[in-house]
């Protein structure tokens, strides 16, 4: 069983030195996966290498997710490589296909995101396989003329996708590993995005499921906190859709929260419906002690040590 936390940091003096610390922390809990999404300060994946290279305890070090939409796939393939060099090998590499702010934000349209989404896949796994590539689309072109390949950066990165929409998940099961979903809760993974990515894909794909849950003795507070810190997401037409897929109002309700028997069990329910990896996010929703108590949880659960029901 591969379980993970999405790190992020609030209130930091150095995010790359807070992030350092609080991997260090979970994976004194046993937490062997740990995340970090891309948001327009850092840069993911170098964070997570200096993250994966600091904490060698850790299996995984991962972004979830870069937008494709102002990136070029020769510049994703050095940023990915350099950081599998650095971790030896531990770095996974997730894609997104963007949205109305990621453009808003380079200035360029958000047109067409399918095809934007296949070229950069087609390009990028040539360059990546290949070491070179000699690549001419509609929206992207690589020719290097030097090679690609960075010493070190074995085994072959994993490629992965935060597609659920049906057209996303096609491209990324005929082209990635796998795909990276958010806020789309067992019945949707079930029912929609499991059988549209693996009639797809080739070889059994990857289901990374992120899900937002703490292990809290205060529920109440816990929802209330999840429904104001998500709502943001109501707001996408991706993430609204699968929202209303699983039968919800507010992204918040998605959130598992309450003792280690209920997330544990909530887990469980991830599994059963095709999730391959569960990566619990918002871990701080209740403050650090339930923070830990949560890591601690996934710590068990991987181990063994707490089985899942």
């Amino acid at each position: 069983m591969t379980l993970g936390v999405a790190l992020a940091q609030t209130n930091s003096a150095n995010y790359v030195d807070d992030s350092v610390r609080q991997a260090r922390a979970a994976a004194g809990f046993g937490v062997r996966s740990v995340w970090f999404g891309q948001r327009m300060d850092y840069d993911s994946p170098a964070l997570a290498a200096l993250v994966g290279r600091a904490v060698p305890e850790l299996a995984q070090v991962g972004t979830s997710a870069i937008p494709v939409l102002g990136r070029h796939p020769l510049l994703i393939s050095a940023l990915a490589q350099t950081a599998q060099a650095a971790t030896h090998g531990r770095y996974q590499l997730g894609l997104a296909l963007g949205s109305t702010l990621a453009a808003t934000a380079f200035g360029v349209p958000f047109d067409r995101p399918i095809a934007r989404l296949r070229e950069f896949l087609t390009a990028l796994r040539e360059i990546l396989d290949t070491g070179g590539a000699d690549f001419h689309g509609e929206f992207f072109t690589a020719t290097p003329p030097l090679p690609t390949a960075v010493p070190g950066a074995q085994p072959r990165i994993p490629l992965l996708v935060a597609a659920m929409g049906p057209q996303a998940l096609r491209v990324t099961g005929e082209l990635a590993d796998g795909t990276l979903p958010y806020l789309a809760g067992p019945k949707t993974l079930e029912e929609q995005i499991v059988p549209a990515i693996t009639r797809a894909a080739t070889a059994a794909p990857r289901v990374v499921a992120f899900v937002p849950g703490a292990v809290t003795s205060d529920v109440e507070a816990a929802r209330a906190r999840a429904i104001e810190q998500l709502a943001f997401y109501e707001q996408v037409p991706s993430y609204r859709r699968v929202i209303e897929l699983e039968g919800a109002r507010r992204a918040g309700e998605l959130a598992v929260v309450g003792d280690e028997e209920t997330v544990a069990a909530a887990i469980r329910r991830y599994y059963d419906a095709g999730a391959t990896e569960v990566v619990l996010t918002s871990t701080d929703l209740t403050g650090p002690a339930d923070q830990q108590r949560t890591w601690q949880l996934l710590g068990d659960l991987t181990s063994g040590r707490t089985p899942v029901r």
